[in-house]
C-alpha cells in the first residue's frame, strides 16, 4: 500500500495531497490564454513529491516551470508564469483569494512601518472606500511574468532581510497617485482615478525612486543629482559628503570636476604641488560604492570633464584595465565635454591646448557660450599663462573614440549643443549619471550652504505605445506635469543647495518608452527615411503638451521663481534653437498651435525650467512590457540579469509585429538610429540618453575602427544631439557595455547598469 503524501501549508499545517489542486490551479493559469496547455506546464516541472513538501516548493516549481517554456514559438507562457506568480502574491499579502480593504491595507502596513503614517490623514475613510471601489485588481494578471516579477523584486514594498511584500501592485499605483494628488482641493479623487489608471494602464512610466519609494516614510524620489565642484579643499570635500547623502538617498550622481587644477599645479605660490583631479576621484568613487540605496541598486556615479583640461590624457584612460589601480579610477563612469572648437581642429589636423583651471578659468566659465573660442584663442597666445601644452588633435580624439569603443562607458557632452539647443540661460557644462540631464550649477563650499545649486533630476516617462489618441497624449501629459510638480514639494532633500535649486528652478525631465515598439507597429525600421518624420509628429505633441500643462499650472498656482533665467522667458522655445542640419531628413511640418503657445508663455510664464529629457528606462520598462526608452532591442526575448534574478524579457506584440523590429545589432550603422534621435531632440528641451552600436564582425580582424566611433560623434554633433551615452559592442555573446559581468554559460544576459533614468534603469 502506499504511504500517504502530506503537503505542509503557508500556515503550518498539513493537507493531504491533492493532485487535483494542482491541475485546477494551472488550468486556471492556461484559461483563454493562446498557444499554451497545462499539460505542457505539468510536464516541464518534473514534479517530485515527498511527504511534508510545502505548498510554496510545489508552486515555485510551476512559476519556474512555466518560465522555462517562454520562447519566440511559445511567448504567451509569460502571461501564465505571471498569473500563478499573481497568485502566489496574492495568497501571501491578502491571505486568500479576496484583496482587503484599501484603507485596512493602509493601516496595517502603517503599523509595520512600512508606510508613511501621515496616509491616514490625507483622505477621509469615505474617500479611501470610493477609491477602493475604483481600484482593477484584474489588471494585475496584465502583467508579463518578467514584469511582475521585476515588481516584486525591486519594487512593491518589502522587508528586504525577510522577503515578506505587504502589498499587490493596485494598491502601489493607487497609493502613488494618493500621494502625488494630496494637497489638491478640487477635483483630486479625479485627479487620483486619473492617474491611477495612467499607472495601471502603463500610460505613463514611473522610475524606480517613485515605484519604490513613494507611500513609504522615506521620501526621496528623484532619480539623480548634478555637482560640480570648485577649486578649494572647501568645495571637494563639502562635495564628498554631500555626495555620500545623495547616494544614500537613492541618487545618481553626475559630477564634475573640471576645474580641480591640473597635477603638479602649484599651490600658494607652489608652496604645495597640486595631486591633481585623479585622486579626488578616487575619494567620490569610494563615497559613491559606500552606500547601497535600499537594497534596489548601488550607488553610482558619472565624472564630467573638459576636453582641454591639462590632464585630459591621463583622464581618458581611467577607466580601462590597463595600468594599476594607483593610476586608474574603473568604477565610475566619464563624460567628455566637447564643442566645435575641438571638432575643427581636428579636421584640419591641427593641434590643441590644454590648460589648468587655476590660471584661466575663464575658459572653463564660458565653456559652451558665445565668446568661448575667442577667449580659448588669446588663451594660447598668451605668454604668461606657464601650465599648459599641445597635443594633437587626432592624438585626444583618438584615444577618446578608442576608450569609449573598449570600455563602452566613456561618454561625450555636445556642450556647445546643451547651451544653445536648451531653455536655460545660464551655462550648463554638466550632464548627469545618464547623460539625459543638464543642469546649470553652482558648487557649494559647505553642505549647509543655501545659495549654491545642486542639481535635481526629476524623471518619468511616456509609454508611447499605449497612448491612443491626441487627447488621451494631452490628459496624460497634463497628469505627468502636475505629479512631477507636485514631488518637489512632498520630497526630503539631501543638503539645502537641492532643495534650493529644486524649488526654485522646477525642472522636470519627462522621456519617452516603447519607442521601438510604436515603430515595428507602424512597419518603420530605424533607418527609413520616413522614420525620423514620424517619430517628430510624435515628440512634437509630447513636447507641446507637457510646455502647454506647466503654462496651466503657472496660471494656477504661479510661475517657478527663476523662470526669468529661461529662454521660454524670451519667448524662446526648442523649436526656434534646433540644429538646422536635420531639416535635410526631417521635412514634417510643424503641426501644434506653439505661436499661441507661445503668447501664453510669455503672459503667465510656466511653472518650470525644463519639462523633456529622454532618458534610459532600462529596469521600470521591464514592469510594463515595453522596449527601453528610444532604444532598439537586442533581440525578440532578451534575459535581463539583476542582482536577484535573471528575467526573459519579450518584445512587445511579438505575435504580430517580430518581423517589423529593428534589433539593435542588425542595424547597418548609427545612422539611421541618430536620426531618429535628432528627431526628438529638435522638441527637447534637455537631453536625450543616445547610444551607439558596434558590431566587430563587421570589419578586419574583428576590430572595429576608432574612425567610425569618431565619424559617430561627428554625425550626432551634426544632428545637434547634445550628448552620447553608452559605446555597445556586440561581441558575439551578446554582452554589451551594460554589463557588469561576463557569464560563464555566455547567455544573452544584460545586466542593469546601476544608472537609475535610469540611465540608466529609470
Amino acid at each position: 500500500m502506499n504511504k500517504e503524501i502530506f503537503i505542509k501549508k503557508r500556515n503550518g499545517n498539513l493537507e493531504k495531497f491533492s493532485a487535483d489542486k494542482i491541475n485546477k490551479v494551472l488550468q486556471w493559469s492556461t484559461e483563454d490564454i493562446k498557444n499554451v496547455s497545462f499539460e505542457e506546464v505539468a510536464m516541464n516541472a518534473h514534479l517530485s513529491f515527498f511527504d511534508k513538501m510545502s505548498s510554496g516548493d510545489i508552486h515555485t516549481m510551476l512559476i519556474e516551470a512555466a518560465s522555462n517554456l517562454i520562447s519566440e514559438q511559445k511567448p504567451n507562457y509569460q502571461y501564465v508564469a505571471s498569473r500563478l506568480l499573481n497568485y502566489r502574491l496574492r495568497k501571501n499579502v491578502w491571505g486568500g483569494k479576496n484583496p482587503p480593504k484599501l484603507h485596512d491595507l493602509v493601516q496595517s502596513n502603517i503599523e509595520s512601518l512600512v508606510y508613511d503614517g501621515e496616509i491616514l490623514n490625507w483622505y477621509s475613510k469615505q474617500e479611501f472606500d470610493k477609491l477602493d471601489e475604483y481600484l482593477k485588481h484584474d489588471r494585475d494578471l496584465n502583467f508579463t511574468y518578467a514584469g511582475i516579477k521585476q515588481l516584486c523584486d525591486k519594487y512593491l514594498v518589502q522587508n528586504r532581510a525577510t522577503k515578506q511584500i505587504y502589498e499587490t501592485p493596485q494598491f502601489a499605483y493607487m497609493l502613488i497617485a494618493m500621494t502625488f494628488f494630496k494637497d489638491y482641493k478640487e477635483n483630486r479623487i479625479e485627479y487620483v482615478k486619473r492617474a491611477y489608471n495612467y499607472f495601471s494602464k502603463h500610460k505613463i512610466n514611473l522610475p524606480t525612486p517613485i515605484m519604490a519609494g513613494v507611500r513609504t516614510p522615506m521620501k526621496s524620489y528623484a532619480s539623480c543629482s548634478l555637482f560640480t565642484v570648485d577649486d578649494n579643499l572647501r568645495s571637494i570635500f563639502s562635495n564628498i559628503s554631500a555626495v555620500g547623502f545623495a547616494t544614500a538617498s537613492r541618487y545618481g550622481i553626475g559630477l564634475n570636476l573640471s576645474r580641480l587644477r591640473a597635477t603638479n599645479a602649484p599651490i600658494r605660490n607652489g608652496e604645495v604641488m597640486h595631486t591633481g583631479p585623479i585622486p579626488f576621484a578616487k575619494a567620490f568613487e569610494a563615497t559613491v560604492k559606500s552606500c547601497h540605496q535600499n537594497g534596489i541598486r548601488g550607488g553610482s556615479a558619472t565624472v564630467n570633464f573638459a576636453w582641454f583640461h591639462y590632464d585630459i590624457l591621463d583622464i581618458l584612460v581611467l577607466k580601462n584595465n590597463q595600468g594599476t589601480d594607483d593610476n586608474r579610477v574603473r568604477k565610475l563612469d566619464y563624460c567628455i565635454g566637447l564643442d566645435k572648437l575641438i571638432f575643427e581642429r581636428f579636421l584640419k589636423n591641427q593641434d590643441v591646448t590644454l590648460f589648468s583651471y587655476h590660471e584661466c578659468p575663464s575658459l572653463w566659465n564660458t565653456f559652451g557660450l558665445e565668446g568661448f573660442k575667442e577667449k580659448y584663442e588669446k588663451a594660447e597666445a598668451n605668454k604668461n599663462i606657464k601650465f599648459k601644452k599641445k597635443v594633437p588633435a587626432r592624438e585626444l580624439m583618438g584615444l577618446l573614440a578608442k576608450e569609449r569603443l573598449e570600455t563602452g562607458r566613456i561618454y561625450t557632452m555636445f556642450v556647445d549643443h546643451a547651451n544653445e539647443h536648451g531653455s536655460w540661460l545660464d551655462q550648463v557644462d554638466t550632464s548627469n549619471l545618464c547623460l539625459e540631464v543638464n543642469h546649470p550649477l553652482i558648487p557649494i563650499n559647505d553642505v549647509n550652504d543655501k545659495d549654491a545649486e545642486i542639481g535635481v533630476c526629476i524623471l518619468a516617462a511616456l509609454n508611447w505605445l499605449e497612448i491612443k489618441d491626441d487627447e488621451e497624449m494631452e490628459s496624460v501629459c497634463d497628469i505627468i506635469v502636475r505629479m512631477l510638480d507636485a514631488l518637489i514639494e512632498h520630497q526630503d532633500y539631501f543638503v539645502p543647495a537641492a532643495e534650493n535649486f529644486a524649488k526654485k528652478r522646477r525642472s522636470l525631465g519627462v522621456g519617452v518608452s516603447n519607442l521601438a515598439a510604436l515603430l515595428a507597429k507602424e512597419g518603420l525600421k530605424y533607418w527609413d527615411k520616413d522614420a525620423p518624420n514620424f517619430v517628430a509628429k510624435w515628440m512634437e505633441k509630447t513636447s507641446y503638451y507637457l510646455i502647454k500643462a506647466s503654462v496651466e499650472m503657472a496660471k494656477e498656482i504661479g510661475k517657478c521663481e527663476k523662470f526669468d533665467r529661461t529662454k521660454f522667458s524670451l519667448g524662446i522655445l526648442p523649436i526656434d534653437t534646433y540644429k538646422r542640419d536635420i531639416d535635410e531628413f526631417i521635412t514634417e511640418p510643424l503641426h501644434m498651435d506653439w505661436e499661441t503657445l507661445r503668447i501664453e508663455i510669455k503672459k503667465y510664464g510656466m511653472r518650470h525650467s525644463t519639462l523633456t529629457a529622454c532618458m534610459p528606462v532600462e529596469s521600470s520598462s521591464v514592469i510594463q512590457s515595453s522596449t527601453n526608452g528610444i532604444e532598439p532591442p537586442r533581440s525578440a526575448i532578451s534575459f535581463k540579469g539583476s542582482k536577484s534574478n535573471i528575467l526573459p524579457v519579450v518584445i512587445p506584440n511579438i505575435d504580430k509585429y517580430k518581423d517589423n523590429y529593428t534589433f539593435a545589432f542588425d542595424m547597418p550603422n548609427n545612422e539611421g538610429y541618430l536620426k531618429v534621435a535628432a528627431a526628438i531632440q529638435k522638441f527637447t528641451d534637455m537631453s536625450i540618453s543616445t547610444n551607439t552600436y558596434y558590431i566587430p564582425s563587421r570589419y578586419e580582424k574583428n576590430k572595429v575602427p576608432v574612425q567610425e566611433v569618431i565619424k559617430d560623434m561627428l554625425l550626432a554633433y551634426k544632428y545637434g544631439l547634445k550628448n552620447l551615452y553608452y559605446a555597445n559592442t556586440d561581441d558575439g555573446d551578446k554582452q554589451t557595455a551594460m554589463d557588469e559581468t561576463k557569464t560563464e554559460t555566455k547567455q544573452p544576459i544584460l545586466q542593469e547598469s546601476g544608472c537609475e533614468s535610469g540611465a540608466c534603469a529609470l
